[in-house]
């Protein structure tokens, strides 16, 4: 779907979206708990609908409902083959966990992520003793448990995600385990992750992100389970206000663990003026000066920042590129290319992107599939000189379904 993005003033109250990451990880600690888990304010995207249905899959009876999410827990494995849609959380997540089983699970996806490498899966859960095999390192992967636990030594240089699974699923393990991490980055999402499993009664020791440490046989117990608005889909609408207005964003806890909350401290280096409370954030249109950055612990910043750095006077840096070849698209070449479309000319040098801000024009864009690049472009629009056609953009659903929706509460013109 083409929508097309006009110059806007926006202004008014908007509430960020439930965090689909959140919402994933509560799904999968209450497939493993005895007993009925309620999610209050859960996410509906695409991702999260992937995690429900994998759930399903595993033996979790689940009752999607507007405001909350019930989830009863189960062991009897339903059905032999999973798919995770294009959720590379899904897959790194619920891999260790269908390893739990005794049968064979066969796990698949679609498209970006059938070419995502998922090497990192195979190897972790061979080290710990389970058969998994991939197709030649890519989608579909063969997994037959019993994950039993053990000690693997896995990399975190490309993602956490593997990570989040592994301590997902070793709780319920029948031995203790013990997991080395090297190179570990998003060390926030970790956080993330201990903090809904201490939520349902499981304990973990990290020891400084290097090692953690499992007891093997925990118990998970059903919880009632309340998830955080979400600072990866809340960065646009706070850049969208510094850009093109004077809007407050509810729900995004100035206490959060999760790592885009940093988006605040590029918005503050910017100039952006801004008005923070415990759960909302009030952010106007600024004159904005280009800043430093890095971005490396937070690589779902980097859409929305150069959407910021365009209207930024002077080159902005950014560091952290490398985090960006294995997204929905490589997202640097990705940003590269369609922001040059506009006029903004944006380089990428060793692990950094460069940004020169400048006059944001109108023209036709392509979102490369990737949810982020089509919210980026849709909010550099906002400030163009003329209207933005962002191809593609239905690839929002991934992770903001209402993200366009919002805009137009805002009073942004958005066309379909």
């Amino acid at each position: 779907m083409e929508r097309t993005i006009a110059p806007s003033n926006i202004n008014g109250t908007l509430k960020a979206p439930a965090s689909k990451s959140m919402t994933q990880r509560a799904i999968a600690a209450a497939l493993l708990a005895a007993g009925e888990t309620t999610i209050i304010n859960p996410s509906y995207c695409d991702d999260s609908l992937a995690a429900m249905s994998i759930a399903e899959g595993l033996g979790a009876r689940v009752k999607p409902g507007k405001e909350e999410m019930s989830i009863t827990g189960g062991e009897e494995l339903r059905v032999s083959k999973l798919n995770c849609g294009e959720s590379g959380l899904a897959i790194r997540m619920f891999s260790p966990v269908a390893a739990l089983y005794p049968r064979e699970i066969h796990i698949t996806g679609a498209g970006s992520l059938k070419n995502r490498p998922m090497n990192m899966i195979e190897e972790a859960l061979q080290q710990l003793g389970v058969e998994c095999t991939t197709n030649n390192g890519f989608l579909p992967i063969t997994i037959k448990g019993p994950l039993k636990g053990g000690k693997c030594e896995i990399d975190g240089s490309i993602s956490s995600q593997l990570l989040t699974g592994l301590l997902m699923a070793l709780p319920a393990a029948e031995q203790d385990s013990t997991i080395i991490v090297n190179s570990l980055k998003s060390k926030p999402y970790i956080d993330m992750t201990i903090q809904v499993l201490e939520k349902f009664g499981i304990k973990i020791t990290n020891d400084n992100y290097n090692r953690f440490l499992i007891g093997g046989n925990q118990k998970y117990k059903a919880a009632r389970f309340v998830v955080e608005s979400d600072w990866s889909g809340g960065a646009f609408l706070l850049v969208a206000g510094a850009i093109a207005g004077d809007i407050t964003v509810e729900g995004l806890r100035s206490d959060s663990r999760q790592s885009d909350k940093s988006i605040l401290t590029a918005l503050d280096r910017a100039g952006a003026k801004m008005s923070i409370s415990d759960n909302s954030v009030a952010i106007m249109r600024s004159d904005m000066e280009a800043f430093e950055f890095d971005s490396t612990e937070s690589p779902d910043l980097f859409p929305p920042l150069v959407a910021l750095a365009s209207y930024c006077n002077g080159v902005t840096g950014i560091k952290g590129t490398k985090r960006l070849i294995h997204k929905e698209s490589n997202r640097a070449d990705a940003l590269v290319e369609e922001f040059g479309k506009l006029g903004i000319k944006v380089e990428v040098s060793n692990d950094y992107m460069i940004v020169t801000g400048g006059k944001v024009n109108g023209g036709k864009v392509n979102s490369h599939e990737d949810h982020r690049i089509a919210m980026a472009l849709a909010t550099a629009a906002l400030g163009a000189t003329g209207k933005v056609a962002v191809r593609d953009s239905h690839c929002i659903g991934k992770s903001y379904p209402e993200f366009f929706d919002d805009l137009r509460k805002a009073g942004a013109q958005v066309y379909e």
